[in-house]
């Protein structure tokens, strides 16, 4: 049996791009709306009834439900790309911990990643997003129902035209993380607020070679709202050692590597404070997460290399 599932994995990866392409698009979109579907009809009866002994089930079952679409999102890219899965860090992790990760952001596919990274392992993983993003056809209804935060940004001149807007996106916060203090959650956020370029890292005067300056606020904001539900963040870093990749790369095939480490560090509790009114709590949440992206920057740059598992593993008894 697997010697047959092997040969049609083979097959399909082996198709011309013109086929291979269409299919696979065809395959997950399709996917999509049989999961979608049903979340939203689940989802409206959770608006209409606002009954807890009605809506912690239903939550339940749409979970279970977004969880199913990505297993079958995985298993597409399994038989329709190549991609060498390169993994560490990844024993212990537990569905019923509730974890925040930290993860450096290069691409959309970096989202792909870490639900292939994840799916099943800790508990379903849920994003900031920008409001925008709530009118993408089909996935901003789904992020909806799933309870995804969505936050507003305001430029600085409208904040200074406007400054009761100011801290709009910490009640956001807060608010997002009271609904998630009551079941097993992963709260997942891109510290440097947005996608790395070399545009960006010149423009920034960035510090780390590989990485973006990190934004401490969103971090604090989250640590404060979830207090001791918390049980450990994840510290992950993602490279693709062919350079930087977009989702059609992914879906095409031509993304060939992926290497993820992930470091479970325990929560310490200076880590929870007030960011807007305390200026020293700010300050240590601001050096400690300079201190994790210098890490990571160098985590990266280990990651380059073409034995990296090897010597990660090296390095990693070295330490101990």
């Amino acid at each position: 049996m697997g010697h047959l599932q092997e040969a049609r994995v083979t097959m399909l990866t082996s198709l011309p791009y013109f086929l291979r392409l269409p299919l696979a698009l065809v395959l997950l979109v399709l996917n999509s709306v049989l999961h979608i579907v049903p979340l939203m009809v689940l989802a409206l009866i959770k608006v209409v009834v606002p009954l807890a002994a009605v809506r912690k089930p239903l939550s339940r079952v749409m979970v279970a439900l977004a969880e199913s679409w990505i297993g079958v999102n995985n298993a597409l890219f399994r038989v329709f790309t190549r991609i060498d899965w390169q993994t560490q860090g990844l024993d212990g992790l537990r569905r019923q911990g509730n974890y925040l990760v930290l993860c450096n952001h290069q691409s959309w596919v970096d989202i792909a990643v870490l639900q292939k990274v994840f799916n099943r392992r800790i508990p379903f993983l849920r994003f900031f997003l920008k409001q925008q993003l709530i009118w993408v056809p089909l996935l901003g209804m789904a992020w909806w129902a799933l309870d995804f935060p969505f936050m507003k940004r305001y430029s600085a001149q409208t904040l200074k035209r406007h400054p009761e807007l100011q801290g709009k996106d910490r009640e956001t916060t807060r608010k997002a993380c009271e609904k998630f203090r009551h079941l097993p959650v992963s709260i997942m956020n891109f510290a440097e607020g947005t996608r790395f370029t070399p545009a960006k890292h010149d423009a920034q005067q960035s510090p780390y070679r590989h990485l973006l300056r990190p934004k401490a606020g969103g971090v604090a904001f989250v640590l404060d709202a979830m207090g001791k539900a918390l049980h450990a963040v994840l510290d992950v870093t993602i490279v693709y050692p062919e350079g930087p990749c977009t989702m059609m790369d992914l879906i095409a095939g031509r993304v060939r590597q992926v290497r993820v480490h992930v470091r479970e560090r325990l929560l310490d509790p200076a880590w929870v404070g007030s960011y807007d009114q305390d200026p020293d709590f700010r300050e240590r949440i601001k050096r400690w997460m300079q201190t994790l992206w210098q890490e990571k920057d160098e985590q990266m740059a280990l990651m380059q290399r073409q034995d990296w598992l090897h010597a990660s593993t090296l390095q990693g008894a070295a330490r101990s």
